[in-house]
């Protein structure tokens, strides 16, 4: 016998002897079993939060202030008051003008993200209240198609800025988008100068427009709607951009700043106004909305005092971002 095959055979009598002194641990006590969805990962710091608490905190981790994509309707649910919300254009959705197909059908991916998320299309609007002040409301939802802008994105958009204008509303646009539809060519791209002219004549009415850039913003809806607000807000570490990090430097001959497309570098160099967070956002939303009604006196100028102590802090970030 060689002195591997003794090692393994004392090796094995051993395990065999310690198997029947210890009993079967498996049948005097039962594995704990965790159901599926009761705990979350974050994908930033990697720490656990039950998600009962992370929805408490309006999907924001409590460690380390990541801020995870939350869908359309959850986004209103943050926002809008109870009761107040009125959707708009619900069913409307794209028809495949192009008769485009890559690995699949257009029409057989529409359907698809139907299917998957609810949706009709890569846009929620409507009408509600924001502390008891009324506003029209486009949310973006990434899940379908990467939020990208077709047909049916500008024209709900657009029709909701009539909307305002007509109503005398003042408007926000959720912004949460990969940019243009490629499957719908040149149709999506006008687009941009449809939601573009509706926003000119909003402005015209003297009316306020405030944009929400959420992560991701970019192409073909960070080059209209998302830039052309009154005040532009953004969310904390969102990517805001163009196109995307490679193609610029491909194209400059040049290295590129590390995080140039975060807001908070972008608050730094005057493209967005504020950085505020998710747990503020609401409580911002209701104080610019109330300062900018024209036909309403500050009665609760407490109420006002409070938000604006939690809105200036974000503005002097500045300083901080522009380390980045």
């Amino acid at each position: 016998m060689s002195l591997f095959d003794w090692f393994a055979e004392t090796r094995s009598r051993a395990s065999e002897a310690y198997y029947r002194k210890t009993p079967n641990l498996n049948q005097n006590s039962q594995e704990r079993e965790i159901p599926d969805g009761l705990w979350h990962k974050c994908s930033s710091c990697s720490a656990l939060t039950y998600v009962k608490d992370l929805k408490t905190n309006l999907m924001v981790c409590p460690e380390c202030g990541h801020h995870n994509q939350v869908d359309a309707y959850e986004r209103i649910a943050q926002l809008i008051d109870a009761g107040t919300w009125q959707e708009m254009d619900a069913d409307l959705t794209s028809c495949d003008p192009l008769g485009f197909k890559d690995r699949k059908p257009y029409i057989d991916r529409i359907k698809e993200y139907k299917q998957k998320t609810g949706l009709s299309d890569g846009v929620i609007t409507g009408t509600g209240k924001i502390d008891g002040c009324d506003a029209a409301l486009a949310v973006m939802d990434f899940r379908f198609m990467g939020g990208s802008m077709g047909s049916v994105v500008g024209e709900k958009i657009t029709r909701m800025l009539e909307t305002a204008t007509a109503k005398r509303f003042p408007a926000l646009i959720f912004c949460a988008s990969g940019g243009a539809r490629m499957q719908e060519g040149i149709l999506s791209l006008m687009q941009m100068a449809k939601t573009s002219a509706a926003l000119e004549r909003h402005r015209q009415a003297n009316l306020l427009y405030i944009p929400v850039l959420t992560n991701p913003t970019t192409g073909g809806v960070t080059a209209s709607f998302a830039m052309l607000g009154d005040i532009i807000l953004a969310e904390p570490k969102a990517l805001i951009g163009f196109t995307g990090r490679r193609v610029i430097e491909q194209t400059l001959k040049q290295k590129i700043p590390e995080g140039f497309q975060s807001s908070e570098y972008l608050l730094a160099h005057g493209f967005v106004d504020a950085v505020v967070p998710r747990t503020k956002l609401k409580q911002n939303l209701s104080m610019i909305l109330k300062t900018h009604q024209p036909h309403t006196l500050i009665a609760d100028d407490r109420h006002l005092k409070g938000a604006a102590e939690s809105f200036v802090p974000m503005m002097s970030d500045t300083k901080q971002a522009s380390e980045l």
